[in-house]
């Protein structure tokens, strides 16, 4: 989104500087850890996600209401870091064997099946996969640090955290890779806003489907 148009959206939100952030939703944590990065784009650090979210919080039977809050609005002051980058640099380091793309769809939506959302089924060449839903355990929370460095490590081989680039369909679920790299200490990887959606809107760019190479035998 536009820098500004967001900020003073945050600031209508009661959101400043000295605010402590808590983002929470009950998808997995997938729109709040979208609002984690944003927040964290614009220099605001102190933001975290509520591990289990919505759903973890009733299952426990703490407090609910239906109030609708009215914040006290406030300035927001931030300035957008580049931890992202955007189609032109993924197109230019595609062949690149030091750049690491990280899908975090579904696997069929990786492989260029089933896909309902985008006009075009498969994924950006050379990517791997690392569904975001399985940074999570049974019970909807985040896995263990020592567990996620381990699987990340499967995915990212001897690659460094800042070599690593994630997307997914619109650039919502590639944040909760990062975030899930961020709590197994893979820190510095980052965020292609645009992902499949908009590499898939120019016919120009090349396109990969079905099993990666290093998986077919």
């Amino acid at each position: 989104p536009d820098p500004g148009a967001l900020m003073e959206k945050l600031g209508y939100a009661g959101v400043d500087s000295r605010k402590q952030v808590v983002a929470y939703d009950a998808q997995g944590g997938m729109v709040a850890a979208r609002l984690w990065w944003l927040l964290r784009w614009l220099g605001h650090l102190p933001v975290a996600v509520l591990d289990g979210g919505w759903n973890q919080w009733i299952s426990e039977g703490r407090a609910q209401t239906a109030e609708v809050p009215q914040p006290q609005p406030t300035r927001f002051s931030g300035k957008a870091n580049p931890n992202w980058v955007g189609a032109d640099f993924v197109r230019a380091r595609l062949y690149d064997p030091s750049l690491v793309l990280v899908d975090a769809r579904a696997p069929d939506r990786f492989r260029g099946q089933n896909e309902t959302l985008d006009p075009v089924g498969g994924r950006i060449p050379g990517a791997r996969n690392r569904y975001f839903r399985d940074n999570l355990d049974t019970d909807g929370r985040f896995k263990s640090p020592e567990a996620l460095e381990k699987e990340f490590g499967t995915v990212l081989g001897p690659a460094g955290a800042e070599n690593v680039v994630s997307y997914c369909g619109s650039g919502v679920s590639a944040c909760h890779n990062l975030l899930a790299m961020e709590v197994a200490g893979l820190r510095g990887a980052r965020l292609y806003p645009g992902s499949w959606s908009e590499w898939c809107a120019d016919p120009s760019r090349p396109v990969e489907s079905g099993e990666p190479r290093a998986a077919r035998r």
